[in-house]
């Protein structure tokens, strides 16, 4: 169980069966209870990203590229649960960077970024989601480093279709699409995408979107919405 500061302040994790978490309304308790499994394709493949890179790791990387993610980790903290940034270790900063790069099939780094952050970039609107046609129109800003750069791209996730009086979704997203930097030509915005899942006129739908570098850092996340017509 993890506590922030004293009972009553935000809190996350399980004691006793009781599991604390908390969302925009504060904290709140309920009885913990073992996920169902459904081992989809897409959470096997994710499972077997994570299992080479982790083998990578272990057996393909130099002492000193390890070492470089280590240090790219000490200068880069990730927010945890809580908010709060903590060292997500060099093995944990590779899998974090490589995953979404091998969701959207570009090349994996194994050389650690040598730049302390994590790539910002500007937010993007999420524009019509039409029902029919199960697409999602997103608006960029194709002067932002990432777009004008080979091998980076900005990664697109979507959610299933929730009511409409939902204002709040933690997940789980699935992989939707990547829009691909170029040094030539950058993308062209808006981007119209297919949508993971089937949705219906009226419904929420929401979108996590982040950008990958060619270097290796992936950023913070960008989360929107809109209602599909």
């Amino acid at each position: 169980m993890k506590f922030k500061g004293t009972i009553g302040d935000m809190q996350s994790g399980s004691l006793a069966g009781i599991v604390a978490s908390h969302n925009r309304g504060g904290t709140y308790y309920r009885e913990r209870r073992i996920p169902v499994n459904p081992a989809t394709s897409f959470q096997v493949a994710v499972r077997g990203f994570v299992s080479n890179l982790t083998s990578n790791w272990l057996n393909l990387l130099t002492e000193a590229e390890r070492d470089a993610w280590d240090q790219y980790a000490l200068n880069v903290l990730i927010p945890d649960a809580l908010g709060d940034p903590r060292n997500v270790g060099g093995l944990g900063m590779y899998v974090r960077s490589n995953v979404p790069r091998l969701q959207a099939a570009l090349p994996r780094v194994d050389v650690a970024p040598t730049v302390f952050n994590l790539g910002e970039f500007t937010d993007p609107v999420v524009g019509v989601i039409d029902g029919t046609a199960d697409t999602l129109s997103l608006a960029f800003t194709n002067s932002d480093d990432w777009a004008n750069e080979d091998d980076s791209g900005l990664t697109v996730f979507g959610s299933r279709g929730q009511n409409a009086s939902i204002n709040y979704f933690k997940g789980p997203y699935r992989f939707a699409a990547v829009i691909e930097g170029g040094s030539v030509t950058p993308p062209t915005s808006p981007a119209v995408i297919a949508l993971p899942f089937n949705v219906a006129a009226g419904q929420r739908v929401f979108v996590q979107a982040r950008v990958t570098r060619a270097d290796g850092r992936l950023s913070s996340p960008f989360r929107g919405f809109n209602l599909a017509t």
